[in-house]
């Protein structure tokens, strides 16, 4: 099987925070068309290395580049066009509008926000938003929480919230996407329905994914390859049991036994 191009590349990647090397030299692939999972113990660097690809963060050195192109340093809102989007490990939707109103709010550049258009071409803003609102509808039923589509989107629980955030992604033609602890706080039932709209949208639409995530068996059955961070560094990558038996991420994970902590997980 032909070797899949890179969908991001990370080279030398540094951010400190004054003394602190929170992501030290850190140089990694991820294919084009994967569903990669990023782990590793407390203080890994793993979320400050999602903020630095994702434009959150400036990186102190080191480049980023998507598909061949630098991205280094670009803003969010630019990457957002570019087809990069990144979650929360805390959702982040706006509360008292309903499910459906959040996912509309998605797509930029809307004829609406336009000052001449409302006042002049009602009609081609209508049409948009009849537009919006059919695809938020579809995007809903695919998640399977079309039943939510009137509910306020802060009444949603903690799991449902990240299906809506999963959805902000099919509203735009997302390439590649990092999932932040998309498993904190998530029952294992909504977890399953997680897992499979992430599946379907790597298989079916060809969505790339980068997952950090602490519950290992989520991380097992969904995604290959797995990159282990410690230290700021990346230390292997492989599938998870390779990375398992690999005796530098043992020593990473030491102090409570890296089977238990494998299993527990740990945070960025």
């Amino acid at each position: 099987m032909a070797e899949r191009k890179a969908m991001i590349r990370v080279e030398d990647l540094h951010r400190h925070f004054g003394g602190f090397r929170a992501v030290d030299g850190a140089t990694l692939e991820i294919a084009k068309g994967s569903v990669t999972g990023l782990i590793g113990p407390n203080g890994a660097g793993k979320t400050t290395l999602f903020n630095v690809i994702a434009g959150v963060l400036r990186p102190t050195s080191g480049r980023v580049f998507m598909e061949g192109e630098e991205i280094t340093g670009l803003p969010p809102h630019e990457l957002f066009h570019k087809g990069l989007l990144r979650t929360f490990q805390i959702a982040h939707e706006f509360p008292t509008m309903t499910v459906r109103e959040n996912l509309m709010m998605v797509p930029g550049d809307q004829s609406g926000e336009r000052i001449w258009n409302a006042w002049f071409r009602r009609g081609l803003i209508a049409e948009e938003e009849a537009r919006l609102r059919r695809k938020a509808d579809e995007v809903l039923e695919f998640l399977t929480i079309d039943h939510l589509k009137n509910e306020k989107a802060g009444n949603l629980s903690g799991g449902q919230k990240k299906l809506l955030e999963l959805g902000r992604t099919m509203m735009v033609d997302a390439r590649v996407v990092f999932l932040d602890e998309v498993g904190a706080g998530v029952n294992r039932t909504l977890l399953n329905t997680i897992a499979d709209a992430i599946r379907r949208l790597n298989r079916e639409r060809g969505y790339t994914f980068v997952v950090i995530e602490h519950d290992m068996d989520f991380i097992g059955r969904l995604c290959d390859p797995v990159i282990c961070m410690a230290e700021g560094k990346v230390l292997a990558k492989g599938s998870l049991d390779e990375i398992k038996a690999n005796e530098q991420v043992i020593e990473a994970y030491l102090g409570t036994g890296l089977k238990n902590k494998m299993v527990a997980g740990a945070d960025s």
